[in-house]
């Protein structure tokens, strides 16, 4: 949903409470923070940790390569003053090249970082839904909203949300 929506939506829930006192005493209103949820839920940093596990390997080659690359750069500004002008533009040469397969490689390991990144974070988000649903039905919320610019600690339920991902990851059948 677009921020325009949301603010709307927010916009016509406050116009409701404002216009019928009777229906803002019934009315029961939640909060879930999304970021809380990432940083503290099971669920969440199992995906972190096999993201981690994932692509450690090409990391560390990456790297390697980096310091490989800047390892032949300080030795050509050491070497460039007794080499021919031949030997220095070949060697100039092989380490354009080298930098050009760095950064590409570099390039592909960040989107493909990114892309399983979003795989896993939408099915914790999912998830977190699910649960959101849950909780809402079974304590009879009204609305349970995920973005607010403030929001009373008596209606957040992210802890409520937390605690309910945190048991179904421990569960063995998931």
């Amino acid at each position: 949903m677009n921020t325009l929506t949301r603010r709307i939506s927010l916009l016509a829930v406050a116009c409701l409470v404002q216009a019928a006192p009777s229906f803002a005493q019934d009315f029961r209103l939640g909060f879930v923070s999304l970021d809380r949820i990432i940083k503290e839920a099971v669920p969440a940093k199992n995906a972190q940790v096999k993201l981690e596990q994932e692509f450690s390997k090409r990391e560390k080659e990456l790297t390697e390569q980096g310091s490989t690359l800047k390892s032949m750069v300080e030795k050509l500004e050491r070497e460039a003053p007794t080499m021919s002008e031949t030997q220095r533009a070949g060697r100039q040469k092989q380490i354009a090249e080298q930098d050009r397969d760095f950064q590409r490689r570099r390039r592909e390991f960040q989107e493909d970082l990114n892309a399983r990144r979003n795989e896993e974070l939408q099915q914790v988000f999912e998830r977190a839904n699910r649960v959101v649903r849950q909780v809402a039905e079974t304590e009879k919320y009204d609305l349970i909203l995920q973005e607010a610019v403030y929001v009373n600690p008596k209606h957040d339920v992210t802890d409520k949300v937390i605690k309910a991902l945190n048991a179904a990851a421990a569960s063995p059948a998931k």
